[in-house]
């Protein structure tokens, strides 16, 4: 009969929340419709019901809704259970029960709660002794829509049920009677049903427990009980405290069976009754179970499931009774811990991570602070010979956790040392009292073989924990740097960097008086043995003094006496940065940390300590904006001295590697009084313009003789300009808007000088300037158009495309559309026209300007709209009104990046495609690649409607090319058409291709498949890492690769479809190369290690483990067939021989002809190219020590360079001289004579121009030549 009530649900098609309100349609013509072909005996007998009941409602004139069959159902159910006093018939009662439970769901609450009729004759049925299992699932499906507010008739019933013998019964009662204790908590129904669930629990305990164990009614007891602790499971957490208590003391009398089969059950009760927030656990009751399961847990040896469960119910269940009762549970804490250690030491893996996991949580939830305040109160009691008998908790738990590090547990060390770090983080700075020897021991392990210890790195991080928890100077008392050693070797440099990763919070005094005391120490004794000629070991004492300092950044980080300590710290820095060069990086970079971490609490910006350690939390916490003022009060009075000295640095030296130097004037500069900036900002100003004017007078004195190269010389008027302008740079953030107006003033002048550094130096300090003031642009916005309109230095180009974002980002947020215009119509050419810079840099910073102005233009909050947006688009288009294609290529690009960055510009792309076809029909490179670069974006980015609207005219487009240019970009198109067939379908493009391309549409769908054969052959990781790389490609603007040259695809593969021709795949070798691989040559010179056969124009997958072997496997042949004559020498004792002057290489035995004719590079070369024979030809001939390595890049003339000869050249002999040819020796003879003709008329020259002018003459006179035999003829 269940299987009938799911064949029936299933056909109804009954949804997953059933409505409230009656559903209209005749229920038993449906039935009978499904079930009248049936054979099955309990078919027939619902059949037979159903009809009567079906003829009933018609002889009353009843709608066959399934309400009407529901009153007619209970009316006849009614009369069938009165008529018959004793049993009634099962074989009638069960097909009622049946439609009852198909028509519940589809009846109203209300209705079937009515009179209370449904509820009385569904508990008959369930008190029927009779009654099979089907009947009583079908009459608990009822019941389940019954339960109510009045629960006290059905509840005895059901604990009737929850030992059925049925597995189905049993399950539906106690979501039953879990029911009925929910809606009735807090009542006296709740307690009731409680009591008789646990005086039901007990009574079978007892009769298990009391009989003797071959006995039957001993059986019975046991079978019940394990019934009732599913039945626990389910309703545990919602019954009533007192008799939870009751329950629980019973588990303890099951946990000592370690029984799987009985203690898995109690396990996952005690669970749910924990995870329940809202159960009324009896705290003393829960702690005494959960202690004896840790007690029996490590004294017994039990499965890995049992141990498991253990380890996840001790996390809960502790955690849950220490937020109840913490002095409860704190006494157990100890135990608890040794229970969890023995279950690490067992050989489980999942039982493993569960009990780490459980310690560590425990450690997080269950140590408090007044736990560590008791044993440190302890510990300091003890000192005064006043302590207790016995040792606190926490220094029991310590060592409990202490006692991970033994070598017992040396195959678990990885876990032990997340359990030891979480309790030195809990402990903070309260760890230097409980685990001083645990550090003594992670110490003690560091010198530890790696061949048996694999586990340093998790070392070094528990190691760090400590670090960060007890802080730098209890940490350097317990474990020594042992600098004093007379041995080097025996100094623990492995703690340098675990002091520079983990120090935070620590003292700055410390720093002062210890640290830098190591390092004049260590300074002194590096003099010492440098005297003492031991070169060797004075540079590894340097570079521990440098390790020292290393330190200073970390001390940097939060610490907790700046108020106190950085005057003293200041003097000694100012010292350190005037004496020691090697430590300014290292001194800038802590003075950046130390500004902004202050400046950050007093602006009241948020610290992210979601990712944080636990040592920055705790250092962070002391820190709040009254501290942080304080801070930087004291900065401030060290700023004038600290700026005095590194603006001298900066101005003298002739780098600053990684603008460290910068960075701290900036940071110093931000938060210095006034008057210190204002003070060194006219003494920047007046050296710059001294610098200025020695510059104007050095370019008045040079002659266009023979001139010096002063660019590499760092105290240059032009070097020293640069210099100048980054400390503009570097004083911005300290100056207020009058003297900012001063800088803009000096910056006009060299943004129009004749070097680019310097005017690429004067935009750098105008775009920081427009980035950083508020105001500036409206204020001097005629100054700003006026100088943006001069051409700058190329180096500069970069920079100035910042300056114009700044202005037209301006522009977009103004209100009056005549200026917005006029602004952008002026400038957006140039930043478009940037597009096409060789520079990278530059051009991508165009790309993201052109991108930033679109967002200001579409920003709404900013007065930015969509029709705005539009309108700037547009304006990019109107640049391709341009006349030269540079323009008309550039402005296609921009509205290529418009279009992929915004999706609302796509309908307006395309409508530029006619005008894209035309400038495909231009026989020019440029402003090809640029069209087939958006159309390639307008692919990738459209709709699929979108596609379908243009694909004819597209793929007409694409394959419609003017005569000698269509093989140039055979590749794209082809590329293109690929992304058109996978997003619409080869049957759509097949729909439009040209009759004369079908071939090409053949050879991409063959190509395909045979891709596909392939990807199936492969290995399973190929197949899943493909699918893998194909599902996760994140899509990324990237100029270089939708614009370039060339495409990945095979160009001789597929070259011949574009003519409409095929020709199939050729097997003879190639003899030259494509322009793909001539460039991937000029690239990587060097043969690759991996001698990998891609014949088949497929990359070697390395996911595939036999390709990768068979690739190692040639390429390791091949290695050592080369390096066979290159063989280690060895002598008798197998020492190896070295020789000093290196070993003269064998000869090789080769046939001469041959070698001339095959070796690489040779002219005679079957593999080289026209083209490179010609080139050989050309440096044969001579032109080599030309000088070119003295010309000069602005001048005319050579120049004089450091550390070089003077400036000389000479004309080669030429070969050509030796020849037997009279003709040829005549030639190189003219070529000599002409050098002592033209010495007067290219004095002055570089003898670079000078060779060059004489061959161009010759080229020229060649030409004459030629051009009159051609007229005579």
């Amino acid at each position: 009969m269940d299987s009938l009530c799911l064949d029936i649900e299933t056909g109804l098609c009954l949804s997953p929340s059933e409505p409230d309100l009656p559903v209209s349609g005749d229920f038993g013509e449906f039935m009978l419709s499904r079930l009248s072909h049936s054979k099955r005996p309990d078919h027939k007998h619902l059949c037979a019901v159903i009809d009567e009941l079906s003829k009933a409602l018609a002889e009353g004139n009843h709608s066959r809704t399934p309400v009407a069959y529901f009153a007619a159902t209970c009316s006849s159910l009614d009369s069938l259970l009165s008529a018959n006093a004793e049993e009634p018939p099962l074989d009638v009662v069960q097909p009622h029960v049946v439609i009852l439970s198909l028509v519940f769901p589809k009846v109203s609450a209300g209705v079937l709660k009515r009179n209370g009729l449904a509820l009385r004759l569904i508990l008959s049925v369930l008190r029927l002794g009779s009654a099979t299992p089907e009947c009583l699932i079908s009459a608990l499906k009822c019941l389940v829509h019954l339960l109510g507010n009045e629960v006290s008739e059905a509840h005895s019933t059901l604990l009737n049920l929850v030992t059925h013998s049925d597995g189905k019964v049993r399950k539906l009662a106690n979501s039953c009677l879990r029911d009925i204790l929910e809606k009735s908590r807090g009542t006296k129904a709740c307690q009731s049903v409680s009591g008789n669930i646990a005086e039901l629990f007990q009574k079978y305990l007892n009769l298990a427990h009391k009989s003797e164990a071959p006995s039957a009614e001993g059986a019975r007891g046991a079978q019940q009980v394990l019934y009732l602790l599913s039945t626990l499971k389910e309703c545990l957490a919602s019954m009533s405290k007192k008799h939870i208590a009751t329950v629980i003391e019973g588990f303890k009398m099951l946990m000592i069976t370690r029984d799987a089969f009985i203690t898995r059950p109690v396990i996952d009760s005690l669970n749910a009754l924990c995870l329940y927030s809202t159960s009324e656990v009896p705290v003393e009751a829960l702690v005494e179970v959960l202690y004896q399961a840790a007690v029996l847990v490590s004294a017994h040896e039990t499965s890995a499931d049992a141990i498991t469960s253990t380890s996840r119910l001790l996390k809960v269940g502790i955690i849950r009774a220490f937020s109840l009762n913490r002095d409860v549970c704190v006494a157990k804490l100890p135990s608890v811990f040794n229970g969890l250690k023995d279950i690490i030491a067992s050989e489980h893996e999942e039982a493993i991570f569960a009990a780490t996991d459980a310690l560590k949580s425990l450690i997080c939830s269950c140590i408090d602070e007044s736990l560590i305040r008791e044993g440190v109160s302890g510990i300091r009691n003890s000192n005064l010979d006043v302590r207790k008998s016995s040792p606190a908790v926490i220094e029991r738990l310590c060592a409990t956790v202490e006692s991970l590090l033994d070598y017992k547990y040396h195959a678990v060390w990885d876990m032990a040392f997340q359990v030891v770090s979480t309790m030195f983080n809990k402990l903070g700075e309260g760890s230097s009292y409980f685990m001083r020897k645990t550090l003594e021991d992670l110490s003690i392990m560091q010198d530890l073989p790696d061949e048996g210890f694999p586990y340093r790195k998790q070392l070094h991080e528990c190691v760090g924990s400590a670090l960060g928890a007890m802080g730098p100077e209890t940490f350097l008392n317990i474990v020594r740097l042992n600098l004093e050693a007379s041995d080097l070797s025996e100094v623990n440099v492995w703690l340098f960097p675990i002091l520079k990763q983990y120090t935070v919070g620590g003292r700055l005094s410390f720093f002062t008086e210890t640290i830098f005391r190591m390092i004049e120490t260590m300074s002194h004794k590096a003099q010492q043995l440098k005297l003492q000629g031991l070169t060797a070991a004075s540079r590894s004492v340097d570079s521990l003094v440098y390790s020292l300092w290393a330190l200073l950044p970390s001390f940097c980080n939060y610490p907790v006496d700046t108020v106190e300590s950085f005057e003293d710290l200041g003097r000694i820095l100012c010292g350190a940065l005037q004496t020691q060069a090697e430590t300014r990086g290292t001194i800038c970079t802590s003075l950046n940390i130390l500004i902004q971490q202050n400046k950050e609490f007093v602006e009241g910006k948020e610290v992210p300590v979601s990712d944080a350690s636990p040592a920055v939390v705790r250092a962070s916490a002391r820190y709040d904006s009254h501290s942080a003022a304080a801070n930087l009060e004291v900065i401030r009075s060290c700023a004038p001295k600290l700026l005095d000295v590194l603006s001298k640095i900066f101005h003298e030296s002739g780098k600053d590697d990684g603008g460290s130097l910068q960075s701290a004037i900036g940071n110093l500069a931000s938060i210095a009084e006034k008057k210190t900036v204002s003070k060194l900002l006219f003494k920047t100003l007046r050296e710059l313009l001294m610098a200025t004017k020695t510059a104007i007078a050095e370019d008045e004195s040079s002659v266009s003789g023979m001139d010096v190269d002063n660019t590499a010389d760092k105290n240059s008027s032009s070097n020293l300009r640069a210099r100048l302008f980054d400390l503009l740079v570097s004083l911005l953030p300290g100056l207020d808007g009058q003297e900012v107006d001063t800088v803009f003033s000096s910056l006009k002048p060299a943004m129009q000088d004749p070097k680019g550094q310097i005017q690429k130096k004067a935009y750098k300090v105008l775009s920081v300037i427009l980035k950083s003031s508020d105001g500036f642009i409206s204020k001097n916005l005629e100054e700003l158009l006026e100088l943006m309109h001069n051409i700058c230095h190329v180096s500069a180009k970069r920079h100035k495309l910042d300056c114009l974002y700044f202005l037209l980002a301006y522009a977009s947020k103004t209100d009056d559309l005549k200026a917005r215009k006029d602004i952008v119509s002026s400038f957006l050419p140039e930043v478009i026209l940037a597009l096409k810079e060789v520079n990278k840099k530059t051009r991508s910073r165009a790309y993201d300007v052109l991108v930033q102005i679109g967002h200001a233009y579409a920003d709404e909050e900013n007065g930015g709209d969509n029709e705005k947006l539009h309108g700037y688009f547009n304006m990019v288009v109107g640049c391709l009104a341009g006349e030269k294609p540079q323009m008309i290529s550039a402005a296609v690009k921009g509205v290529a990046r418009l279009t992929y960055e915004f999706s609302d510009l796509i309908a307006s792309a395309y409508s530029l495609l006619p005008s894209t076809y035309l400038l495909l029909q231009r026989k020019n490179k440029e402003i090809t690649k640029a069209n087939l670069g958006l159309l390639k974006v307008l692919v990738a980015k459209s709709p699929v409607e979108g596609l379908h609207t243009n694909l004819k005219s597209m793929v007409e487009g694409l394959l419609k090319w003017p005569e000698g240019t269509k093989n140039l970009f055979k590749a794209k198109v082809r590329l293109l058409l690929e992304m058109l067939i996978k997003k619409c379908g080869t049957e759509a493009v097949k729909s439009v291709m040209p009759e004369e391309h079908m071939k090409l549409l053949t050879n991409i769908r063959k190509v395909k498949e045979r891709k596909e054969r392939k990807y199936a052959a492969g290995s399973e990781m190929s197949r899943s890492q493909h699918s893998k790389e194909t599902s996760s490609k994140a899509s990324r603007w990237n100029d270089t690769k939708i614009f370039s040259d060339f495409a990945d695809e095979d160009e001789d593969s597929d070259g011949d479809y574009m003519n409409g021709e095929s020709h199939g795949r050729s097997k003879a070798p190639s003899v030259l190369k494509s322009k793909v691989s001539a460039l991937r040559s000029k690239k990587h010179p060097r043969q690759s290690h991996l001698e990998v056969d891609e014949s088949d124009d497929e990359p070697l997958d390395l996911m595939d483990r036999y390709k990768t072997r068979s690739a190692l496997r040639s390429s390791e042949l091949g290695k050592r067939k080369a390096d066979s004559d290159e063989e280690a020498e060895f002598d008798a004792e197998g020492r190896l021989i070295i020789y000093e002057g290196g070993r003269a290489k064998r000869k090789e035995v080769s046939d001469a002809d041959s070698d001339a004719k095959s070796s690489k590079g040779s002219r005679f070369s079957v593999n080289s190219s026209r083209k490179n024979q010609k080139r050989l030809k050309t440096s044969e001939s001579g032109y080599a020590y030309t000088g070119k390595e003295y010309a000069s890049k602005k001048a005319s003339g050579d120049l004089k360079r450091k550390d070089k000869l003077e400036p000389y050249a000479y004309w080669p002999l030429d070969r050509k001289m030796m020849s037997r040819r009279p003709d040829q020796r005549a030639v190189a003879v003219r070529g000599m004579s002409s050098v002592v003709k033209l010495t007067k008329r290219l004095e002055g020259k570089s003898s670079a121009e000078a060779l060059a002018a004489t061959k161009f003459k010759k080229y020229k006179s060649g030409q004459k030549k030629s051009a009159g035999k051609k007229k005579s003829k």
